[in-house]
């Protein structure tokens, strides 16, 4: 943060696609004055999201390059002219708990730079974190330790950081392996890296990864290659 003597600027980055349902959820959940400027990334969708997004106190950007990582980078760029304090990171599918956003605040407040909502040290509604996507978590984590000596317990899209130190990052990946990335390459950087609990609860729709076998398959060859890939280029 910049100047301690005044508020952070928070920026929250919430890419969607089709998420028309759950959007509006979304950012009615998000606290009242936590967030100075709100930046929703369509992501192509097809069933009026944008058309959703566009009747809510948030700014619309449009990505046609399908992928999570290039929502999320369009995101970032968006806000490249007036950068905030604090990015925070939200999916659209209404899984996360946004009334949570000051607990990522808090961390970052107490001088961590990338903070991580972990799913798996909070409480999680029945059915909402598959296991397919527990296996897959616990297989990355697990590789993360092997390579880089760091335990994590999530790779949870809920995330915080420092806009200073999400410069230093060089963020690149397109798809699956963006959080991922960026918890490997944070450590990488020597970054002062935090989880702090969240809660999590099944999203609204149709997940487009954990909810088909071949997107689980593609997306968790994705995030272990990524991995690896920074693992063995250090």
């Amino acid at each position: 943060m910049t100047d301690a003597s005044r508020h952070p600027r928070v920026a929250v980055v919430i890419p969607v696609f089709n998420e028309r349902e759950s959007l509006p959820l979304v950012v009615g959940a998000i606290p009242a004055g936590v967030a100075d400027e709100i930046v929703v990334v369509d992501n192509g969708s097809t069933d009026g999201t944008a058309e959703i997004a566009r009747k809510l106190p948030v700014r619309v950007v449009r990505e046609d390059r399908r992928g999570y990582g290039s929502a999320c980078l369009a995101g970032v760029a968006a806000l490249a002219s007036r950068p905030p304090d604090v990015l925070v990171f939200l999916d659209g599918d209404f899984s996360d708990h946004p009334e949570e956003m000051p607990l990522l605040l808090d961390a970052i407040a107490a001088g961590a730079e990338l903070v991580i909502g972990s799913r798996v040290l909070g409480r999680r509604e029945p059915g909402a974190l598959l296991p397919q996507a527990r296996l897959g978590n616990a297989l990355a984590c697990a590789l993360i330790r092997a390579l880089y000596g760091h335990r994590y317990t999530d790779l949870g899209p809920f995330r915080a950081i420092r806009w200073s130190a999400y410069q230093t990052l060089g963020m690149e990946d397109v798809s699956f392996g963006w959080t991922c990335e960026m918890q490997v390459k944070a450590l990488q950087r020597g970054l002062r890296v935090v989880e702090v609990p969240v809660s999590y609860r099944r999203r609204v729709g149709v997940s487009k990864i954990t909810g088909t076998l071949s997107g689980t398959v593609r997306a968790g060859f994705k995030i272990l290659w990524t991995i690896s890939r920074y693992g063995l280029t250090r």
